[in-house]
């Protein structure tokens, strides 16, 4: 089974990402979820033994990383992290600039504004 890390500020979101996730994918999937980039990374550490193999990120989290976003940080985190070199990592995030961040860190994105269709959580099985 494929290991999953959703990472959003708001617990409404994560919930929301998590039930669409099972929702398409029924069982393909054991989900964690963390509520920030400093938990999500303390995550990364404590699983790098069996990494996640997708990574779902919101961009605008705590603001400790400033002037990156959390999100960003947290992505160069994973991004220099040996054992997660093949996981693949999606930006779910309402920044207006999300596109110009997925191409800067080679990842995909979602824009939470088309998070209202479950259609938009296709690529993630892909």
């Amino acid at each position: 089974m494929n290991k999953m890390l959703i990472v959003d500020d708001a617990p409404s979101w994560r919930r929301y990402h998590q039930d669409c996730i099972q929702q398409l994918y029924k069982d393909k999937y054991t989900i964690t979820t963390a509520a920030s980039a400093s938990e999500a990374n303390d995550l990364l550490y404590a699983e790098s033994e069996d990494p996640f193999d997708i990574i779902l990120t919101d961009m605008q989290m705590e603001s400790d990383y400033l002037p990156l976003y959390a999100g960003e940080w947290l992505i160069e985190q994973i991004q220099n992290f040996e054992a997660y070199k093949n996981s693949r990592i999606i930006i779910i995030s309402a920044a207006m600039n999300i596109k110009f961040i997925a191409e800067k860190y080679n990842v995909e994105y979602i824009r939470k504004a088309d998070c209202r269709s479950i259609e938009s959580y296709r690529i993630v099985g892909g």
